[in-house]
């Protein structure tokens, strides 16, 4: 087995109610703007949408709604969170979903706070990261991936018919 060294910085809150007794205080620390990504909309069947906006309203957040992110994201749906985000000056992007929507979100949180082209200089290759993303923080609906414990992430770029990983340590979801 070859040496190595493992760091993992993300803070867990676990069981039942954390969303209640966390959110609202824990959002604040970052600034009045969330935004508040998800993918199709089970986050409204299942009742975790409403309890999240909620919370979210009562600490006086101004939530800015970024919906649609699909099972596979890709660089588009990047590219509109990035420019939503910068739009509305998010302050923390919030991300409610599986893998494949904390993915996203950990590439928009770069790719609205960086003026080059983040594919080029990130994804097709990668490089060093010397900015902070926006914070992120995730709200996890369904095990499997590990995306809510790792700065890792899989985009679609269509238009180059590609589907990398990267690893951007630094869009590590982290509400503290």
């Amino acid at each position: 087995m070859n040496n190595f060294i493992f760091e993992n910085a993300t803070k867990v809150y676990f069981g039942k109610g954390c969303v209640k007794e966390y959110l609202a205080c824990l959002s604040g620390h970052y600034g009045q703007t969330v935004m508040l990504a998800y993918g199709g909309g089970s986050v409204k069947k299942n009742g975790i949408y409403d309890e999240v906006v909620a919370c979210l309203q009562k600490a006086g957040q101004t939530i800015v709604e970024f919906s649609g992110i699909e099972a596979k994201p890709t660089y588009v749906k990047v590219l509109e969170g990035a420019k939503l985000a910068r739009e509305n000056k998010v302050d923390l992007i919030l991300a409610v979903g599986g893998g494949s929507v904390m993915d996203c979100c950990k590439a928009i949180s770069m790719a609205a706070v960086y003026d080059g082209d983040i594919w080029a200089d990130f994804w097709a290759r990668p490089g060093v990261i010397e900015f902070e993303p926006l914070p992120l923080g995730v709200i996890v609906t369904v095990a499997g991936t590990g995306s809510e414990m790792n700065g890792g992430a899989v985009i679609t770029n269509e238009e180059r018919k590609v589907k990398p990983g990267g690893t951007i340590p630094s869009a590590m979801p982290d509400l503290r």
